[in-house]
């Protein structure tokens, strides 16, 4: 393993330890609740450490715990250097890193450097001073068109719905590519990256080991903003021929500040979420000045059918294989439908989730889970009443539509809360049925996806078959695959055709599901040595 700092390889050591960790995202609201104000926060975490390493996780990455006023759960970040009162205080943050750190936890936070909120300071400093002033360069605002200024500068939609300009009383439009409380930062502003660098030294001198980077293909923005191109797909995978929104040329220059500034910090990373869909330019934000990782999305937009998941592997892989960075696995997230639920849900989906976390975690390089996989929870489908729970009025829940995989995590008891919190109500509602689903009543079970995950994980740490960065391909009939890792020998095979289907040779260490004999069932996956 190799780690490349100022163009310069460095032998492998402790410094490296990011390139095949496992990662575990903490949606914080939606972990657990020390308060009992129904919203998980930092001390709630702090209270978990003990099952997280128990998991076998490496590190954490929690979600944004910034002051906000949560008008999009926390990314619309009105001080960067503060935790949110919803979620504790610095105290707490500094109790959490030290305490993760004794259980051998590394933690990395988010980073949004693409917007603030409208309450930022500088946001409000900008609307009192007025079109051309130094306040204003900060943000991307532009006079409107038509005979009044009444049009929008350009035609760029938000990814939220809408325009992505919004007018002020005097006139002026400014820029936002989500919400309309979340105003684009002006990156050719040198201002703007010096408070970005200063974000990073305040966390990296509290102990974190790293960042999670909000929407790292944006930034940068087009000289002239011109129009969106109407054949893009504005919230697919985005084609920067078609869509000048993301993935400008000047964003590598950012990403170049970020790392000049960690790298001033031994052992510390970025990820960056890179929703680009050509792998050249994908690999562009891995090179060995700019991120450490990337999220390649390529399995989560993947269907349960071998072929398709075949390409998304063999698409990431090839992505990053001339950088000399390793590849970055994700099944679900907070922004995605948890994958139980994307492959079919219920019995047929947690089976099929199951077989793919053995394919992802088979995998070189590095992967991220998503709270609560780990108990193979689907996405739920919340009740209108719940849109007026004062609870969920307060925390914030624009992008309700997306809420099905937030919901939050349920740890012990027959009934809801389930041990979340010792209060009454959840700041999304649990539903009943997840009692058979809690951490509890999965730790003793040994079918249960909880302790197929630790065996997994486990495995995957301490196996010399998990060695070797380069995938072999088996022949395999129709709707299966079988690759293996050279250098360590593993052998994975998915099976996601109608009928049993022959194992490859060797001796099966970890079956997704219940064998038959020397058949690979339906909807199954196996590691053999």
């Amino acid at each position: 393993m190799r780690r490349s700092s100022d163009l310069q390889p460095e032998i492998a050591d402790e410094s490296a330890w990011w390139r095949d960790a496992v990662f575990y995202q903490v949606y914080v609201r939606s972990f657990a609740d020390a308060n009992g104000d129904g919203v998980g926060d930092l001390d709630g975490i702090r209270s978990r450490l003990g099952y997280l390493e128990l998991l076998g996780v490496d590190a954490l990455w929690l979600t944004p715990f910034f002051t906000s006023p949560m008008a999009d759960h926390g990314y619309d970040v009105a001080d960067p250097r503060d935790v949110d009162p919803l979620f504790g205080d610095l105290a707490a943050f500094d109790r959490l890193v030290t305490e993760a750190h004794a259980h051998n936890l590394k933690v990395t936070i988010d980073l949004v450097p693409n917007h603030t909120s409208d309450r930022h300071a500088w946001f409000q400093a900008a609307l009192r001073a007025g079109p051309g002033s130094v306040e204003r360069d900060r943000f991307v605002f532009r006079d409107g068109g038509g005979f009044d200024g009444s049009v929008p500068p350009n035609n760029w939609p938000s990814q939220f719905g809408g325009p992505a300009w919004t007018r002020v009383p005097d006139g002026q439009w400014y820029l936002h590519l989500f919400a309309p409380e979340q105003p684009d930062l002006n990156w050719a502003n040198a201002e703007v990256a010096a408070d970005l660098a200063h974000t990073l030294r305040f966390w990296l001198d509290r102990g974190v080991d790293g960042f999670r980077i909000d929407v790292a293909h944006g930034m940068a923005k087009p000289y002239g903003l011109p129009n969106l191109d109407p054949r893009a797909d504005p919230v697919g995978m985005h084609d920067n021929s078609l869509d000048p929104r993301f993935d400008d040329d000047g964003v590598h220059e950012i990403h170049r500040m970020i790392r000049k500034v960690i790298d001033e910090y031994p052992g510390r990373m970025a990820v960056g979420e890179i929703w680009v869909a050509d792998d050249e330019r994908f690999a562009r934000y891995v090179r060995p000045d700019e991120l450490h990782l990337g999220f390649n999305f390529r399995l989560v937009k993947a269907p349960f059918d071998a072929d398709a998941v075949r390409t998304a592997i063999e698409h990431s892989l090839g992505a990053v294989r001339g950088v000399g960075a390793p590849p970055t696995w994700t099944l679900s997230n907070h922004d995605v439908p948890r994958h139980v639920t994307r492959y079919g849900g219920g019995a047929l989906g947690a089976q099929r989730a199951r077989a793919m976390t053995l394919v992802e975690l088979a995998l070189p390089g590095v992967v991220y889970l998503y709270n609560g996989e780990e108990l193979g929870l689907p996405d739920v489908e919340l009740p209108e009443w719940a849109l007026q729970d004062p609870i969920w009025l307060r925390s914030g829940h624009t992008q309700r539509g997306r809420d099905g995989c937030r919901v939050p995590l349920p740890w012990e008891g027959d009934t809801p809360p389930f041990g979340f919190t010792r209060g009454v109500t959840t700041w999304l509602p649990q539903p009943n049925e997840w009692a058979g689903l809690t951490a509890e009543s999965q730790l003793e079970d040994p079918d249960s996806m909880l302790s197929f995950y630790r065996h997994a994980l486990e495995l995957r740490k301490s196996h010399g078959a998990f060695n070797g960065d380069e995938l072999e391909w088996y022949g395999a009939p129709p709707g299966c695959f079988a690759f293996r890792r050279k250098g360590g020998g593993l052998i994975c095979a998915l099976n996601t055709s109608g009928a049993p289907v022959p194992l490859p040779p060797g001796e099966v260490l970890l079956a997704s599901g219940p064998m038959a004999g020397n058949q690979l069932p339906p909807d199954t996956a196996v590691w053999l040595v």
